[in-house]
């Protein structure tokens, strides 16, 4: 049908659903789950990175993106990126953790009610005293079910992002700390702690350290580890990547901490790479008036590059022939991201 349109607005049922074409690669939540290396792969990198990656991995960044990585892996120091919406910050933590084999990223995104808490750990003490009530409970009742020994404290504990960071391990984790600049006043100090000293403590198990020294807790990886004396420390500082929008300034303490990286918007080169990566080399020829519009829009004006990709999927499938139908979709897609509405 040359109609691309699954949903008219006629105002009857049908079942143009089937017609639906396969999702974007970047938005396609099954592909990697069911390929051959689902059980050690991590989805989101194939999403970000492209399900061609040997086409990302064969193009060199900017030197500036490269050195700062470098320092920051050789510092043991977090990376402070900054830039416009849709530049590639968050997509480095996943290209650097994809090439080092540093295994599934800890992503912990921030947003304006998030606590150091949220990002260390979570102990449910209500779940906690809802089981021992339910025990009780059963257990007075004579039900067979209250001779089963009640669950331990670790069973309540689960490590987030950040703290199953700074879990010993031989090799270290990646972790990226998203939009940090979208946190309240007092997040980014107090992260400062935990960054210089990579370790913290875990108040409800320090306290039973005498009766139980050692504690299986759950990770944010959904494993379970043991920690010593309710302290987790690190051998191996994590690679830490904070993305900032650059909305707001962060206080000279967390800036001294930090390999600080200002991310460019992509140029051709770095474009050509990325919609090579995920949408394939035939797709530059076909729409690249949609490339050179990306390209030469206004200098200040922040479009970003997945709208970009996202212009590029939905024209191939919108008939070639409706040249306004193509520039609808450009212009309902290509919207700058600065404009006020």
């Amino acid at each position: 049908m040359n109609d691309w349109r699954i949903y008219r607005g006629v105002g009857e049922p049908h079942d143009g659903l089937r017609r639906l074409p396969p999702p974007p690669p970047w938005r396609d939540f099954a592909a990697a789950a069911a390929g051959p290396d689902a059980a050690t792969a991590d989805p989101t990198t194939a999403r970000r990175l492209g399900f061609r990656r040997r086409l990302v991995e064969n193009y060199a960044p900017r030197p500036a993106e490269t050195d700062a990585v470098n320092a920051a892996l050789y510092l043991r120091r977090p990376l402070l990126v900054t830039g416009n919406p849709g530049s590639g910050k968050s997509t480095l933590a996943y290209a650097v953790a994809h090439e080092l084999g540093l295994g599934r990223v800890l992503r912990w995104p921030i947003v304006s009610r998030t606590t150091l808490q949220d990002g260390l750990y979570r102990y449910d003490a209500i779940g906690r005293l809802q089981d021992v009530q339910l025990e009780r409970a059963q257990g007075q009742s004579g039900d067979a079910v209250a001779a089963a020994a009640p669950s331990g404290i670790g069973s309540y504990i689960r490590l987030g992002p950040l703290g199953t960071a700074l879990l010993p391990s031989e090799q270290p984790r990646m972790l990226l700390i998203d939009e940090l600049d979208k946190s309240d006043l007092d997040l980014p100090n107090d992260l400062l702690n935990a960054l210089e000293e990579g370790e913290f403590a875990i108040p409800e198990l320090e306290r039973i350290a005498d009766r139980e020294p050692e504690v299986e807790v759950l990770t944010d990886d959904g494993r379970k580890v043991t920690v010593h004396g309710g302290r987790v420390a690190c051998t191996a500082f994590p690679f830490i990547v904070l993305t900032s929008n650059g909305e707001r300034d962060f206080p000279a303490p967390l800036l001294r901490r930090c390999v600080q990286l200002e991310l460019e918007p992509p140029g051709e080169e770095q474009l050509t790479a990325m919609v090579e990566a995920h949408l394939g080399g035939e797709s530059i020829t076909e729409s690249r008036d949609l490339i050179d519009r990306f390209l030469d829009r206004e200098p200040g004006e922040i479009i970003a590059a997945d709208q970009l990709l996202n212009a590029l999927f939905l024209t191939q499938h919108a008939p070639h022939a409706e040249r306004l139908t193509r520039e609808r979709i450009a212009d309902l897609l290509l919207q700058p991201l600065d404009r006020s509405r």
